[in-house]
Formats: structure tokens, C-alpha cells, sequence
């Protein structure tokens, strides 16, 4: 195999605090790679550098070959519009849209004509085991629920990579095994990777291949993959 995402020396801070200190990091193409650590260590700051969501002040970031952190902002956002599936913690969703249009969105900010899109968005909210709710809006569902929509909208587009941040914390148990389930069947049929920040022992459990990060830096498991 050969890597998909590669962070080298990666730098990021706010304001006086250090979030990330000289991380090195590769995922490869199918691989599953799950990032542990305590609350603060920078676990969702390194994920949102790894997807171009974040730009760090040095090292770098390197998606199939191509530079994130020299990309400009719509450059970074059209990638993970087609490439990149984003997983936000809480999820994230567009309040005045209904499930099924929070999960459409990637496809549609795309140009996929609107039937196209719901279709595809239904299939994937209907294998999460939230089909009943795609026409509801945000306020109107679970936590749990709002996540696996969170999630729909993520894999919509069929990207190369997911990067998600605790995508099972607002589920309970039998819920993030429908999720956790669907996600990894999803990102191994279709060959593509895996990038995920949990606290959850079941998730890590799963993964290929755990990394922990602490203080900003990575201090336990296979910080770089085998090739």
C-alpha cells in the first residue's frame, strides 16, 4: 500500500498554547487509523489539519500527492466537497435543512441535479437507520440521530478518505454499532481510508492501527505506516 494522508513536522498553535507539536503522521490508502488520547491533547485540531479544515504554521500536510497547506481555502474546500469526508464532533448540521438535505449537501453544493442527490442521501440515512427522520430539521432530532446524519453526509459523495472526529459519542451502545459498522463496511468496500478521533475503547478496537496523541504529540503506538 501506499499513503493516502501524510502529515510531516506538523506545527499548529492558538494564540500562546501549542496544539500540535512536530506531529508525523501516514495513512494509508484502506487503512483505518484511530487517534486516542485525553481530552486537550489535540486530537480534533490534528483531524481538522488532516483535513485541510485548519492550515498549520509549519510542516506539512500531503492528500494523494498534493499539499493541503499550500492550497487556498476553496481550493482545500472543493477537496473535501469530492475527496474528503468530514465527521464534525456534534455533528454539525445546517439548521433550516431537513436530514435528508443536511445529507444531500456535499452532492448538491456539487452540481448533482436534486433527485440524484436525495436518492443517494436516503440510501445512506436509510443504512444508519435514520430514514425516518430525513425530513425533520435539525432541532427536531436526537443527539444520536443528528450524528448518524452527520455521518450520511459524509460518506454521500463516496470519498477517498473520512476523517471523523468521536462520531459515536452521542450514540449509545446499540447505535454506534449500526454506525460504526456502516462506516467501516463503507470506507473498506470502497477501498478508501479511515481517520478517526474517539475516545470510545469499541472504535479503537476496530481500527487497523491506534495512535496516541498527548500534550500535542504523538507518544504511544505506530506514529508512521508500515509500508
Amino acid at each position: 500500500m501506499t499513503h493516502l494522508l501524510k502529515l510531516r513536522g506538523v506545527h499548529k498553535s492558538f494564540a500562546h498554547t501549542e496544539a500540535l507539536r512536530g506531529v508525523s503522521l501516514e495513512v494509508q490508502r484502506g487503512e483505518v487509523v484511530a487517534v486516542t488520547g485525553p481530552s486537550g491533547s489535540g486530537k480534533s485540531t490534528l483531524l481538522h489539519c488532516a483535513a485541510g479544515v485548519l492550515v498549520p504554521e509549519s510542516g506539512a500536510v500531503t492528500f494523494d500527492g498534493q499539499r493541503l497547506d499550500e492550497l487556498d481555502e476553496a481550493a482545500r474546500t472543493r477537496l473535501r466537497r469530492r475527496e474528503i469526508g468530514l465527521v464534525l464532533q456534534f455533528g454539525q448540521l445546517v439548521p433550516e435543512l431537513t436530514a435528508v438535505q443536511n445529507a444531500a449537501l456535499p452532492l448538491l453544493l456539487d452540481g448533482t441535479d436534486r433527485r440524484t442527490a436525495r436518492t443517494a442521501a436516503l440510501g445512506w440515512l436509510e443504512r444508519l437507520g435514520v430514514a425516518e427522520v430525513a425530513d425533520q430539521v435539525p432541532a427536531e432530532l436526537s443527539g444520536g440521530q443528528a450524528q448518524r446524519v452527520a455521518v450520511a453526509r459524509a460518506l454521500v459523495t463516496g470519498p477517498r478518505i473520512v476523517c471523523a472526529d468521536e462520531p459515536t459519542g452521542a450514540l449509545d451502545t446499540v447505535a454506534t454499532e449500526v454506525v460504526l459498522t456502516q462506516l467501516l463496511a463503507a470506507v473498506r468496500d470502497a477501498g478508501s481510508a479511515l481517520l478517526v478521533v474517539t475516545h470510545d475503547n469499541r472504535v479503537a478496537a476496530r481500527a487497523d492501527r491506534e495512535v496516541v496523541l498527548h500534550d500535542g504529540a504523538l507518544v504511544g503506538g505506530q506514529s508512521v505506516a508500515r509500508s
